[in-house]
């Protein structure tokens, strides 16, 4: 929104704003905040930032050296449409509160050092990236997690228990019309909010899922913004959501026997204007440059390490299962929905030339998503990697029934545990030029690994009372 802190200011003086937001990216993905009036909003906070207490983060700070402090990107600001008040926000980076030196574990100087490589390897000026936002939109979601109660209830559109609605047939929900698309007026709602904040739109629909599931797309974009974007979306989604008395969830598996979430995320690299992904010479396969391919077998190569950063929770596994449209062996083809990587096929023409890694859900990070899969695909580049030498393909059938080119794939990890110890062992790749660092890698993996996965192991799951109570 802004060019510079002095732009920001002057914004301020000009115009009825009453408080200044400050978001703050966490570790494991969220957004966190803190608000200042604007009378107490200067300059400093540019310089120096706000102090908090990294402690109090998962995954950041120890106790005994937690001070962190967030200073806000001018370039990031926007109108908050949720507060009562006129508020600006800001979108942060995390620093040291002594030396205002860039914290490591900082998810948005990750995706800032990961973007600023193409350039300086000399590959291309740069990545660009554009998830699909898939979601679904409940009238309602009742939770009990106590010792003696542990369920879930799910209430999706009140219209039909009301006999007042039609029901979209199982796995036949995508791009129906309403009345049977109850969520179109929704969608309409969070699409108008976005353009109003900048960030255009290509197009919202129903999707497959019965249950209210949705998705939004839009354009490619550098890394970091396009990270911004994806925050900024969740955001917007959940709080029209609330807004309108539904709930909005990202979650990969929502919903058993339903199609999942999945985050397919659009890449490419330009010099200039000259589209590096193209293959002028029409002899390679989807017409994808020697380059691309050499993106893409590194995607592929990296592609279970890979899975610790953007498939890093339980219900990430709930989705990927073998013999569904989510992708589970690694390996690529040209409009083939069962692969790890896609190349779409409507995307001829050499500035739309592009892949499309399937994998990916949003309960991963996406600050540290997009910069992995970045620098997967230039360790390709570097190592001048070929698919045929690693059995990545190309296939153009559905692999889930051949049987015979299933033995030679490799799979991604079925679980958190064998995702983090994918991550752990083969890390080397992210670790270049400093993007990623083993203290925040560690982290992560203590984040996701034990202080998540664990913990949803060692509670009884409804399922098996059905199954084991009779015992």
């Amino acid at each position: 929104m802004f060019d510079s802190a002095k732009s920001a200011l002057e914004y301020l003086k000009r115009n009825d704003v009453v408080m200044v937001d400050l978001k703050i990216v966490g570790l494991a993905g969220e957004w966190l905040h803190v608000s200042i009036p604007k009378r107490e909003f200067t300059q400093k906070f540019f310089e120096e930032g706000v102090g908090y207490d990294g402690s109090s983060v998962p995954g950041f700070s120890r106790l005994e050296s937690g001070d962190l402090a967030a200073r806000p990107d001018p370039s990031s600001a926007f109108m908050d449409p949720f507060f009562e008040r006129p508020t600006l926000s800001f979108i942060c980076n995390t620093v040291l509160a002594d030396t205002k030196e860039p914290y490591d574990k900082d998810p948005r100087g990750v995706a800032q050092r990961a973007e600023a490589l193409p350039a300086q390897s000399g590959v291309g000026d740069r990545a660009w990236f554009a998830p699909e936002f898939e979601f679904n939109v409940f009238d309602g979601v009742h939770l009990k997690e106590e010792t003696f109660h542990t369920s879930v209830r799910i209430v999706a559109d009140r219209d039909i228990d009301a006999g007042l609605g039609y029901e979209i047939p199982a796995q036949r929900g995508y791009m129906r019309t309403p009345p049977l698309d109850w969520t179109h007026n929704l969608r309409t709602r969070i699409v108008e909010e976005l353009e109003n904040m900048n960030v255009p739109v290509h197009y919202h629909h129903h999707e497959v899922g019965a249950a209210g599931q949705c998705e939004i797309e839009i354009a490619l974009d550098t890394l970091t913004r396009v990270a911004d974007k994806t925050m900024l979306i969740k955001y917007v989604t959940k709080n029209v959501a609330r807004l309108n008395k539904k709930i909005a969830t990202f979650m990969p598996k929502p919903v058993f026997g339903a199609a999942g979430n999945g985050m397919h995320v659009h890449q490419k690299l330009d010099r200039g204007d000259q589209p590096l992904f193209y293959d002028e010479t029409g002899q390679n396969y989807a017409r994808l440059s020697t380059l691309a391919l050499q993106y893409v077998s590194g995607l592929l190569l990296h592609g279970r390490a890979l899975t610790g950063l953007t498939n890093p929770s339980t219900n990430s596994f709930k989705r990927l299962v073998p013999g569904f449209e989510a992708p589970v062996n690694l390996f690529f083809s040209e409009a083939n929905r069962s692969a790890a990587i896609r190349v779409p096929g409507y995307a001829v023409r050499p500035e739309d030339k592009r892949i499309e890694y399937r994998p990916p859900d949003f309960t991963g990070n996406i600050y540290l998503t997009l910069a992995g899969m970045l620098m997967a695909g230039l360790d390709g580049i570097g190592q001048q990697l070929r698919p045929e030498d690693h059995n990545f393909g190309p296939y153009d059938t559905d692999i889930s029934a051949a049987k015979d080119l299933q033995e030679g794939l490799t799979s991604v990890p079925s679980s958190v545990a064998e995702a983090m110890a994918a991550l752990s062992q083969d890390r080397e790749f992210l670790l270049a030029h400093g993007v990623f660092s083993n203290g925040l890698i560690e982290s992560w993996v203590d984040l996701k690994l034990n202080r998540e996965a664990r913990a949803v192991e060692v509670r009884p799951h409804p399922y098996e009372y059905q199954l084991y109570l009779d015992t």
